[in-house]
């Protein structure tokens, strides 16, 4: 058995590497996990420190990418502002991904009026978009990086619960499943022992896909001064404050922008190429 692993293993990594979405996209994820990891133990500068006679200088040996408005590293802020964009992400995904895997189990499992109760109140949530609810949240808490978290989490929600509900009534229907409960075993034992292990294929892709999304969301409600607060970096926040600058120094604007869509591109490229390569139809083709 340990010998059949290692070579399943060691054939999906072969697969893996030339399979060129998911090359192009893991290489681009692995440089904004590496930029995040890097920035936790170094930077050029302290991101935060203010150096108004050092502002808005060109790229040089001192200062890679330049200086802002306010003499701050351009640099730094990017390596610590990965931090941000994978913390919402992880942590968004995560709220969405166990609150969405549990309610769409449980409307597979139970079926009738429970699958749409789940599924209206997926329907419900889907009207308060992530832009929306850090709205709502932040005028009651305040605006800031959990705000952002929760909204974006809470959005995540009836997105994972419908692809796991679905997945999950598909799998139901299959033999095994049906011999499963002529053998007398309860509807989640069958889901733990049945239903998540043919549905996690579909789960890794789509929390791939939205992780992206998380990232550019907590851009855009830091953009609009509803998610990361100063002094934490964030990439969403200096595209906002380059803008006064675009003619000035549009440079400003490239850099956290470029940032914003390679690692966008590279999660949903990862995604697309995970999404090959874990359905065992377009598997065989390879």
């Amino acid at each position: 058995m340990p010998e059949l692993s290692s070579a399943a293993s060691a054939g999906f990594v072969s697969r893996a590497l030339r399979h060129p979405s998911f090359a192009i996209g893991a290489t681009l994820s692995a440089l904004l996990l590496l930029a995040a990891v890097v920035s936790l133990g170094w930077s050029p500068y302290p991101p935060a420190d203010i150096d108004i006679p050092a502002k808005l200088q060109p790229p040089s040996a001192a200062h890679w990418l330049g200086t802002d408005s306010l003499g701050r590293d351009v640099a730094s802020q990017l390596l610590v502002g990965a931090q941000s964009a994978i913390v919402v992400g992880v942590v968004a995904v995560g709220i969405g991904l166990g609150a969405g895997l549990l309610l769409g189990c449980l409307a597979a499992a139970q079926r009738g009026w429970v699958e749409e109760l789940v599924m209206r109140a997926a329907d419900f949530t889907f009207a308060f978009p992530a832009l929306l609810s850090a709205i709502m949240l932040g005028a009651i808490y305040g605006p800031g990086l959990l705000t952002g978290i929760l909204a974006i989490g809470i959005f995540n929600i009836p997105v994972f619960a419908r692809i796991s509900r679905g997945a999950a009534n598909a799998v139901w229907s299959r033999e095994y499943v049906l011999a499963a409960r002529a053998a007398g075993l309860g509807p989640w034992r069958i889901t733990w022992a049945h239903v998540l292990p043919n549905i996690a294929s579909v789960l890794i892709v789509q929390a791939t896909i939205s992780f992206a999304t998380a990232i550019l969301a907590e851009a855009a409600l830091s953009y609009l001064g509803l998610g990361t607060q100063p002094p934490q970096p964030s990439w969403g926040r200096m595209l906002n404050e380059a803008q006064t600058l675009l003619f000035q120094a549009p440079m400003l604007a490239v850099y956290p922008g470029l940032a914003i869509a390679l690692s966008v591109l590279g999660l949903n490229l990862m995604g697309d190429g995970l999404r090959d390569l874990l359905d065992p139809r377009l598997a065989r083709r390879r």
